[in-house]
């Protein structure tokens, strides 16, 4: 149909700066990057520790790494790479510059319980000279940085484990600072000793709330906090590099990294499905890990509990036997204890949500097959809870735009894609007599931009799909060239923030086309730009070398209409009540993402399948449903409290106070863990949820006034 394009790499959230975000890699492979992948971002050691407020108690110098000539040839290069290739041309200069240190301190210390204020006023008079040193490969600063950092976390250890031996009041009313946008520096020794006296507490009562008291919960943070000052002495220079370098390049935007040769070949690995696993993606937070995804048809899919935002808090292997605690634990450690042979079993510790009890979830190692990932189908027989009347709606839940690249490259006749497998579906349904499709994307992160482009078609006669603009400003435009469609009938598309790229990429030309109306979240996740992959030993001609990878943004997409999906996204037609629209994993949550714009509108064909007065009138019906629906009320009472909760600033360490707060949030896990029974088992095609209810409802109506206007076929 199209023209092939680059495969959407099916990952996703946005993460912290402290964690670098890895992409499929394949030289010179243009993709989109959905979410972010999380490898490790490692510490530093160095210099001499700049003066410390005078009350500051000395620690022991830290022997550390030093960079390597090759460290500055490669610095030297991504000072030249990322002007020339980055989608806004932008020198590498002092603004950069200014966000590389902001970044850098982040990733290092993001709820600010280490550094001194006058530590971070010092390094801030070197804030624009960043740009300067790293075209020169001078990475001093660097380790001059990490190295008062690896001072401080010796410090903060040492008074944690002598805070350990103390006595702890729990019914004072004090608290704690959750949001490290609210967080500030101590000024001074005395101001840091009593917040760590007080984020203990917290980490007491947290256990206790697990069930762990006394000496067992004591020897627990001993060696947590051992091991946290640990990890960062391990650090080498290589990591060093890596944290900084992707420091310097996040300035640019969020999705362009340095990739060490170590990260380089871990991310390889997981992209080539070497390694069996759980079939999830995480993402290292403060300390925690956190699920990002849970991919299709990967043994967490089929295990059915684990869900995005979910923290895992320790590993156990086997059925029986210990688990260990790996709060703090570096994620590349995490990863490897996850990993493991295909039908073994890994037990996982997650408080769901990240807040409550802790939970065992036990989990059969397995490899993703493409087959349990894939399109599938189911014909419903809908029933109009307002007239009665009884409608066959065909169902399509899509989990990614996927394609088999081998088999399509050897010319075999009958590759998978998700194109052929739902032009097969739409087949059958039409020999069923469906009235109106539902196409749902809820949980497409992406895939294959060729696909997007080729699924499209099933829909619209020809023309433009998706725009591209270059870094040196041309726009090209793709089309779905072949002519004729599969489904000229009425077509809902389900959309949430989770649906990213190529999924916004389909909506949106649906949108544009007014071939049908989507349903969802009022946005989609808003990642509208294309990254490469450069191999730096290449760019200077030493093919032998491992210098590590270069992931720069240098293109962005646009719809036919021109408008980009970047930063804002697809906006539904008809909006529900959800709480992923409140979670903070759209594009826009990152850190100088790359700003909305437009490019000119391609000419195309406009359907008529989507006229004002029915959209306004489909639209009022579900709002009165869905106002007078009891499981919706429940639904937004959940999203206020999530809502509340995720817009603290603060919270108690007050014990009583601790306490009612866990019990309320328990209360809420569980009502949403009754919603997920229900809807367990990857087997099934089409869960039978009040959401989904709706969706077909609405549908319903979009059908029966079409044909009230006699629109009910694209022409």
């Amino acid at each position: 149909m199209a023209n092939r394009l680059p495969l959407i790499s099916l990952v996703t959230k946005p993460g912290c700066p402290r964690v670098n975000r890895l992409q499929r890699q394949q030289k010179l492979l243009q993709f989109i990057v959905v979410g972010l992948i999380v490898a490790i971002a490692v510490p530093n050691l160095y210099a001499q520790p700049a003066a410390a407020p005078a009350q500051a108690v000395a620690a022991a110098p830290v022997a550390l790494p030093k960079p390597t000539n090759e460290h500055r040839t490669i610095a030297r290069l991504i000072a030249r790479l990322m002007p020339q290739h980055h989608i806004s041309s932008q020198g590498l200069n002092d603004t950069i510059s200014e966000r590389a240190l902001t970044l850098y301190l982040k990733s290092l210390d993001p709820m600010k319980l280490y550094f001194y204020q006058s530590d971070v006023d010092e390094f801030q008079r070197s804030s624009k000279m960043i740009d300067d040193m790293v075209q020169q490969g001078d990475l001093s600063l660097a380790y001059k940085i990490f190295g008062r950092f690896i001072q401080r976390v010796d410090e903060r250890v040492g008074v944690a484990l002598n805070l350990l031996g103390s006595d702890f009041d729990f019914s004072k009313d004090e608290q704690i600072v959750i949001d490290p946008d609210a967080a500030t520096y101590a000024t001074t020794p005395a101001e840091a000793d009593d917040r760590w006296r007080r984020q203990i507490k917290y980490a007491l009562l947290d256990l206790k709330d697990e069930g762990k008291e006394g000496d067992e919960a004591l020897n627990q943070l001993r060696r947590r906090y051992n091991r946290y000052a640990k990890r960062w002495r391990g650090t080498d220079n290589n990591d060093i590099l890596e944290m900084y370098l992707t420091a310097v390049t996040t300035g640019y935007d969020p999705h362009s990294t340095y990739m060490s040769p170590r990260t380089l070949k871990e991310f390889t690995m997981s992209m080539g499905l070497s390694l069996d696993g759980i079939g999830a993606q995480l993402r290292e937070k403060d300390g925690s890990t956190i699920i990002t995804r849970v991919i299709p048809g990967g043994a967490a899919a089929k295990h059915g509990k684990l869900k995005t935002d979910d923290v895992i808090v320790s590993v156990g292997q086997a059925d029986e036997g210990p688990m260990t605690d790996i709060v703090e634990m570096p994620l590349t450690k995490v990863v490897d204890q996850i990993r493991g042979r295909a039908g073994t079993t890994v037990r996982l510790g997650v408080k769901p949500g990240g807040v409550g009890d802790v939970k065992i979830y036990k989990i059969v190692r397995a490899r993703i097959e493409l087959s349990e990932s894939a399109a599938r189908g189911k014909v419903i027989d809908h029933v109009n809870p307002e007239t009665g009347a009884e409608m066959k709606i065909g169902y399509i839940n899509l989990p990614s735009f996927y394609l088999d690249m081998n088999a399509a490259k050897l010319g075999a006749g009958n590759f998978r894609s998700s194109t052929r497998d739902v032009r097969k579906i739409l087949m059958d349904f039409q020999n069923q007599g469906v009235e109106g499709i539902v196409l749902d994307l809820s949980k497409n992160g992406g895939g294959s931009l060729t696909e997007a482009i080729n699924l499209t078609g099933l829909f619209i006669d020809s023309g433009p799909v998706v725009q591209v603009k270059n870094s040196d400003g041309s726009v090209q435009k793709y089309d779905d060239s072949e002519a004729g469609t599969t489904w000229n009938g009425p077509l809902v598309v389900m959309t949430s923030k989770f649906s990213a790229s190529a999924s916004e990429i389909f909506a949106g030309a649906i949108q544009d086309y007014g071939r049908g109306i989507v349903v969802g979240d009022p946005a989609t996740h808003g990642k509208g730009s294309v990254q490469t992959l450069m191999d730096l030993a290449q760019q200077i001609r030493l093919n032998r070398a491992n210098f590590g990878a270069l992931k720069v943004t240098l293109q962005q997409f646009y719809l036919p209409d021109g408008e980009s999906t970047q930063l804002k996204g697809v906006n539904a037609d008809v909006l529900l009540p959800s709480v992923t629209s409140k979670m903070d994993i759209s594009e826009s949550d990152l850190k100088f993402a790359l700003q909305h714009d437009t490019v000119p509108a391609a000419g195309h064909e406009q359907y008529s399948m989507v006229p004002r007065d029915l959209l306004q009138s489909i639209r009022e019906r579900s709002a009165s449903r869905v106002s007078k629906d009891e499981e919706f009320d429940e639904l937004r009472e959940r999203i206020d409290l999530y809502v509340a909760q995720k817009e603290l600033e603060k919270v108690s360490v007050n014990e009583e106070k601790f306490m009612a707060r866990r019990e309320e949030l328990n209360a809420q896990k569980e009502e949403e863990e009754k919603e997920l029974e229900q809807q367990l088992g990857n087997e099934v095609v089409y869960r039978d949820t009040f959401y989904n209810t709706e969706v077909l409802n609405i549908t319903q109506d979009y059908v029966e006034g079409l044909r009230k206007q006699n629109l009910a076929q694209a022409r």
